[in-house]
């Protein structure tokens, strides 16, 4: 059964994107078999993959509206570990268009059914907004994972994610949880970046992931390569603090598998 993992923040500009690319990648790299959604109608992560989103044949938008079938739609990133379901600005459509389909909340939680046996992860690249795109990615899957930048707003921008979630696990998807916080562009020289990691180990405890994204410049330029950054730059601390974020996600779904077969 896969394992599906939106990726998810209501603030932009925190590393979602960075985070969804380089753990599929990093997943990849550990020989699991890892489906990247984007959907994002920027369709940065389609960008970030190597893929024109402006050439992209089938989008999500395709598969959400019944146009197309999911396997039809996913496409293979030769070399990054990982397939890809593209976004780009046609995404927008659904939106607009789900508003008018029955039972349109629990859509992308019925397509992924086709392709449960095929992949152990699933990451959705959810929009930086609270829109039906990122409600049905919270139906459709089993935790969160949220990229969040050490600054001052950034709390704030999490406890409107925690509220958004906690509405849906009591409407719509009781096995929703918070799998975990990912610390982003981290810069241990700066007070304010100490104080709310500080601040998130004190809330959340064990559901801050122990890896720490740093501040990179390898990792700010791999997309406009279009290449995740173990690939682009694999010596660079941006690549290993994705492999380590990776091992980590494994080491706890393991704890996790163990955990529920002895209760």
């Amino acid at each position: 059964m896969s394992k599906i993992y939106a990726v998810a923040n209501q603030k932009g500009g925190v590393g979602k994107t960075t985070t969804a690319v380089n753990l599929a990648a990093s997943l990849g790299y550990f020989d699991e078999r890892v489906l990247l959604i984007d959907l994002d109608p920027q369709g940065n992560a389609t960008t970030g993959s190597g893929i024109d989103k402006l050439e992209v044949e089938w989008s999500g938008v395709d598969v959400l509206l019944g146009e197309v079938s999911l396997e039809q739609a996913i496409q293979k990133i030769a070399g990054s570990g990982y397939d890809l379901l593209a976004a780009n600005g046609d995404l927008t459509a659904a939106e607009v268009e789900l508003f008018s389909v029955e039972d349109r909340l629990h859509r992308l939680s019925v397509i992924l059914q086709a392709v449960d046996p095929h992949y152990s992860y699933v990451l959705i690249d959810c929009p930086p907004t609270l829109n039906i795109l990122t409600l049905n990615a919270f139906v459709a899957s089993h935790g969160v994972i949220v990229p969040l930048q050490c600054e001052y707003y950034a709390l704030e921008g999490l406890t409107a994610l925690m509220e958004t979630m906690d509405r849906v696990r009591e409407t719509e998807n009781p096995a929703l949880q918070l799998m975990g916080i990912v610390r982003t562009m981290y810069d241990a020289r700066n007070r304010l970046s100490v104080e709310v990691s500080e601040q998130l180990l004190t809330h959340f405890e064990d559901r801050v992931y122990d890896t720490v994204v740093p501040r990179n410049v390898k990792l700010a330029e791999a997309p406009s390569y279009g290449r995740p950054i173990i690939y682009y730059a694999p010596s660079s601390r941006g690549a290993y603090a994705y492999v380590d974020l990776a091992a980590e996600i494994l080491e706890r779904a393991e704890k996790e598998g163990h955990s529920d077969a002895t209760e």
